[in-house]
């Protein structure tokens, strides 16, 4: 997958400042406050930042937990994942490997039978209706 490579100031114009805080300084949104939690809509979930294709509707459930989840990526090459040891905790980070930005994270306590659950924040994503 060809990455973008964008300057600081050109993600700054092109993100809102809610999304650039969380895509590329690695923030969080409060739980149950992203528009994308209580989605039950046919389609896909996109990378806000670049548009790059990360989730499909048929992964979505609901753990509870405050933020969108998923069983598992649309596509695995579309999702890179790395050791988050920040905030006294370990964590495995989920960024866009297109763009870089930073998604949420991943836990080990999904449904079968990945057994995963992406936590993502409704703000790094985009939804396209259909498929």
């Amino acid at each position: 997958m060809e990455k973008i490579d964008k300057s600081d100031e050109k993600w700054r114009k092109t993100l809102t400042p809610e999304q650039y805080k969380v895509l590329r300084q690695k923030g969080t949104e409060a739980p149950f406050s992203g528009i994308f939690y209580l989605n039950h809509e046919t389609g896909y979930y996109c990378c806000a930042g670049c548009g790059n294709v990360l989730f499909d509707s048929a992964s979505k459930f609901d753990s509870g937990c405050g933020w969108p989840s998923f069983s598992l990526p649309k596509d695995s090459g579309n999702v890179e994942e790395v050791e988050d040891n920040s905030h006294g905790m370990h964590r495995v980070e989920v960024i866009c490997a297109k763009c870089g930005g930073h998604l949420g994270h991943v836990f080990n306590d999904g449904p079968k039978p990945t057994g995963l659950r992406y936590c993502i924040n409704s703000i790094s994503l985009q939804f396209i209706k259909g498929g």
